[in-house]
């Protein structure tokens, strides 16, 4: 291409709009269309990609069972196609590059689209996945199941996308048009967009029972969103209700997954839609509550936790899986090669550099593979917290009490990220912590802790892989066959001995869905049907994907670069 990047200016270009929700009945057609817009993020404006117009782009609700046409205009910057996340539709139209031709720019393609199940679903690109979605190529479906009993009621739903972007010097970190970097933890943003916004305001009235479908479309970051303030039950996730309805203090979203919670604003007041993690918390979006009652009153009903009958027969339809061998055992893993520098060198974890050695090895913090490094030779040592503190001799930090290390490994690893997080001007936060907390807590890597060596990084020198146990081969060349009918127990495996142990979140095409059996050999004790899953770091996750759908289908890791490296396969189903 005749750009050393993808373009970045906004000359010309249309405002972004606030997206439409569209409702469609069975046999109605719709046109998309994907086009360039100019996007107002904080004080900058940037060059972005939105489907119609807006970013998110259109929420499409639609009926269980029904079937509609979408006309898919290609106005953007490269060949695309659109992938319809979770649907269980005709193989043709799964908007891969295995499954139709890409759409050039200027063309259009005819995407027939059913919808068997009820849940939250969304749109996306299949090429260039990492630029596409990052620049804003998303959009929510919603699909109603015809039994109105099916969710517990509330007043009103409202579906929001959770996502994060990474704005440099005002525009969007660019993208080169001949690989994708960021291969090592995925590309994360500085700037919180919710529903597109840096800075969401939403209202609601007091006692109102208000239905959120929450969506991550996120290249790599995990969310854990909590609502201080007001209740919040969930009741669904990926494919529809749970087996239980539950109160919960917050949800846990990975990339691609959906969850539904209802919200209980029971007080008039100020409520803050927050991104919790262990190191700090996130403002989202805020929500004004107007004293202002809701009618008609809900709060009862949202006070019964309801039981579903037909996730209660699926839990006793799969108890006998749960002790068998898997059918298929996956593991992750990762190989690092970013090459060795010349003279003396020492070993250092890029996202510990106070790990130091002098012998090749992992991490006893993350398990990660320790990167050769230029040996320092007149050594100044320094705080990785306080980087602003140095000495001749490596005492310890007076601020943080932190052992200091050379200076030179500072500049490979922990003060990138602070020199990061110093340029997150637009992502507003709330630190409740003065300590550093290790971003591999709870098997989540909750921010890029290595964000030079991780943007160096692309699918030269970082090869993602999924690996077949049962026969060793590695992503394109694994070849499952299954049958319609078939029931499939599958055994993910995150291997910590990897160069980069990390969690991923683990999708499945429209060849079925499938019930979490397992996480390290204790039961899923709340069922849902799902289509992907986050497997954490160093954890195996059992699942059983109902197979229903004739096809090729693909199966890859949901975070955007990983997936663009390589980490995916594809699999048959015949009738």
């Amino acid at each position: 291409m005749k750009h050393e990047t993808f373009p970045r200016e906004t000359t010309g270009l249309s405002e972004a709009t606030r997206p439409e929700v569209i409702d469609l009945q069975d046999g109605d057609e719709f046109d998309l269309r994907i086009e360039a817009v100019a996007k107002r993020i904080g004080e900058e404006t940037v060059r972005m990609l939105a489907y119609n117009g807006s970013i998110p782009g259109p929420t499409l609700k639609v009926k269980q069972d029904s079937k509609v046409v979408v006309h898919v205009t290609n106005e953007g910057d490269h060949e695309a196609t659109v992938h319809w996340h979770g649907l269980r539709l005709e193989n043709r139209f799964d908007g891969t590059h295995e499954t139709q031709a890409p759409i050039p720019v200027g063309q259009t393609f005819k995407y027939e689209i059913s919808f068997p199940d009820p849940g939250a679903y969304w749109y996306h690109p299949h090429i260039r996945e990492d630029y596409g979605q990052e620049m804003g190529l998303y959009g929510n479906i919603l699909v109603a199941p015809p039994d109105p009993e099916y969710w517990p009621p509330a007043h009103r739903e409202l579906a929001l996308t959770l996502d994060d972007i990474l704005i440099e010097e005002g525009k969007v970190a660019a993208f080169s048009p001949r690989e994708t970097t960021h291969v090592a933890m995925g590309r994360f943003g500085n700037v919180m967009l919710i529903s597109g916004e840096a800075a969401l305001e939403l209202e609601a009235k007091q006692s109102e029972v208000v239905r959120l479908y929450l969506t991550n479309t996120a290249n790599t970051r995990v969310f854990n969103v909590a609502l201080p303030g007001a209740q919040m039950k969930l009741v669904g996730a990926d494919s529809g209700h749970y087996e239980r309805e539950e109160l919960v203090e917050q949800v846990l979203i990975a990339p691609s997954e959906r969850v539904v919670v209802d919200v209980l604003f029971a007080d008039a007041g100020t409520r803050t839609l927050e991104h919790q993690t262990p190191e700090r918390t996130y403002r989202l979006a805020t929500i004004a509550v107007r004293e202002e009652g809701a009618e008609p009153p809900l709060a009862d009903d949202f006070e019964r936790f309801r039981t579903n009958a037909d996730m209660v027969s699926e839990r006793k339809r799969v108890e006998p899986y749960l002790d068998s061998e898997p059918d298929k055992t996956l593991a992750f893993v990762a190989e690092m090669d970013l090459g060795t520098p010349e003279g003396p060198v020492v070993y250092a974890c890029p996202m510990h550099p106070e790990v130091v050695s002098e012998e090749p090895g992992r991490c006893p913090k993350c398990g990660m593979a320790l990167l050769a490094t230029a040996a320092p030779s007149d050594v100044t040592y320094a705080c990785p917290m306080h980087p602003e503190v140095t000495s001749e001799t490596p005492d310890k930090c007076p601020k943080c009490g932190m052992k200091l290390i050379p200076a030179d490994l500072i500049s490979e690893g922990g003060h990138e990220h602070a020199e990061h997080a110093h340029h997150e001007h637009h992502m507003e936060h709330d630190d409740h912590s003065h300590e550093h907390v290790h971003d591999t807590a709870h098997g989540i890597e909750w921010e890029d802790d290595m964000v030079e060596v991780n943007r160096m990084t692309t699918p030269a020198n970082m090869r993602w892989k999924l690996v077949d146990r049962s026969t060793g081969a590695e992503n394109a060349a694994i070849g499952w066959r299954f049958r319609v009918g078939d029931q499939v127990k599958i055994r993910l495996v995150n291997e910590m001995d990897s160069d980069h142990p990390m969690p991923h979140p683990f999708h499945i095409h429209g060849a079925g869905r499938f019930l979490i059996l397992s996480r390290d050999g204790e039961p899923e004790p709340n069922l849902v049907w799902k289509d992907t899953v986050l497997v954490r770091t160093g954890e195996t996750v059992d699942i059983l994907l109902d197979v229903t759908n004739p096809g090729h289908w693909m199966a890859h890791c949901h975070i955007a670069e990983h997936h663009e490296s390589g980490m995916m396969f594809s699999f048959d189903v015949e009738q």
